[in-house]
């Protein structure tokens, strides 16, 4: 069987606009959410977000063409762009039919048709960009990094809500896997801090409405948690080939050695234990590894009533007495959520706590939920043995995925 590891990172969020500020901000347990600036939210019940801040995109592609993008492809091209870099190819060198993109999104460019939208409403139809389309559909990152870098290989997209990035990586290491390339670009991005997005996900009563204390208004595990609070930006993982890594001496953060995903067939927004339990598991099995070897887990853990209590209990369901022996982390609890981008960034996060053996802390959790009883990290970044680290994302319809990463030992 084909080893797949990890040999380029990048990524764009709340708390850094590339992979090396942000990793230090996440030990560091710095807060990315503050007051919502990007538009007026004053008529919100939720005014807060984590932003993304200072970010310039000419950076990775001309200003003139990124006008006619949304920012969700911005994020994403930038944080494919600069995973691509740090994986160092000479691609003068590769076969590049054997490198493919795999980068999707959650929403994709809601804003961009919005705006599209009132300028037909108030202007007329002439006045809709020709640009909307391919400014705003999802498969659009994966488009724009394969002509970048003339990768010829795979090109798609993956959609399944708050699990995208995470699918989007394990359905890359399968094409590898398989032998449909050697090379994939892979993860999520989304840019949805909009007043429809936010209006929308507020409406439902997902949202914190902790406004006058942004930075801690997302709390996983916290008794006092009142929903999660949207984020925004991307994350992209470059995954190789074992064999073809080591022929160019690649610098190799982790491999990836477990994938599961899962269906709750239960309800649209509301999770089940079953189902989350069963995705772990079937990582487990995919990597032929027992419960004990796992040493970490970045958890979905969103900061919604319903959805931390459920993965603890799931957690437990799926680990049975080791679930307290390991070290569970939210790294939401800083970046918010980023919906389809979350696995993106949180495998990063994962990736560099199997490679630095140090988890970053769980913050905000004042008073601890009685029914999350694990152990959080909730006194600051912990350096520890980590073998094996697990990844889960969970999405609207019942979507469930799981990844698990193994420390690489030369």
């Amino acid at each position: 069987m084909r080893r797949i590891v990890v040999t380029g990172l990048g990524m764009v969020c709340p708390i850094g606009n590339d992979v090396e500020t942000s990793w230090k901000n996440a030990l560091a347990g710095v807060s990315g959410i503050t007051n919502i600036t990007k538009f007026d939210a004053s008529a919100l019940g939720c005014q807060v977000a984590g932003q993304v801040k200072d970010f310039d995109v000419s950076q990775y592609m001309p200003a003139k063409e990124a006008r006619r993008y949304d920012e969700f492809l911005h994020f994403g091209v930038a944080a494919g762009v600069q995973a691509v870099r740090d994986a160092a190819f000479d691609l003068e060198k590769e076969d590049l039919t054997r490198f493919g993109c795999c980068v999707g999104s959650g929403i994709g460019g809601l804003p961009l048709l919005c705006e599209n939208e009132k300028l037909y409403l108030e202007r007329g139809a002439r006045r809709v960009s020709p640009f909307m389309i391919p400014g705003s559909i999802i498969n659009m990152v994966s488009g724009q990094l394969s002509i970048m870098f003339g990768f010829k290989g795979p090109n798609i997209a993956h959609v399944t809500a708050c699990s995208t990035g995470l699918h989007a990586i394990g359905e890359a290491m399968w094409m590898i896997r398989r032998g449909h390339a050697d090379v994939m670009i892979a993860g999520g991005c989304d840019s949805d801090i909009h007043p429809v997005g936010v209006a929308a996900f507020d409406n439902m009563h997902a949202l914190s409405r902790r406004n006058d204390d942004p930075a801690t208004a997302s709390r996983p595990f916290d008794k006092d948690r009142d929903g999660f609070v949207m984020g925004e930006g991307a994350g992209v993982v470059v995954l190789e080939e074992y064999e073809h890594a080591k022929a160019r001496g690649a610098k190799i953060y982790a491999e990836v050695v477990g994938y599961g995903l899962s269906s709750d067939a239960y309800h649209i927004t509301t999770p089940s234990t079953d189902g989350p339990m069963r995705c772990m598991k079937m990582a487990l099995d995919s990597a032929d590894l027992k419960p004990e070897d796992i040493d970490y887990l970045n958890a979905h853990g969103t900061s919604t009533p319903v959805g931390d209590v459920n993965e603890t209990k799931a957690i437990k369901g799926a680990f049975g007495d080791h679930a307290k022996n390991m070290v569970v982390n939210s790294t939401k609890s800083m970046t918010g959520h980023l919906l389809g981008g979350a696995g993106g960034i949180e495998s990063i996060f994962t990736i560099l706590a199997v490679k630095n053996q140090v988890s970053p802390p769980t913050i905000n959790v004042f008073d601890p939920d009685p029914e999350c009883d694990l152990d959080y990290c909730t006194e600051g970044a912990r350096e520890m043995e980590i073998r094996y680290a697990m990844k889960n994302n969970f999405g609207f319809g019942g979507t469930n995925g799981t990844l698990i990463f193994k420390r690489y030992d030369e």
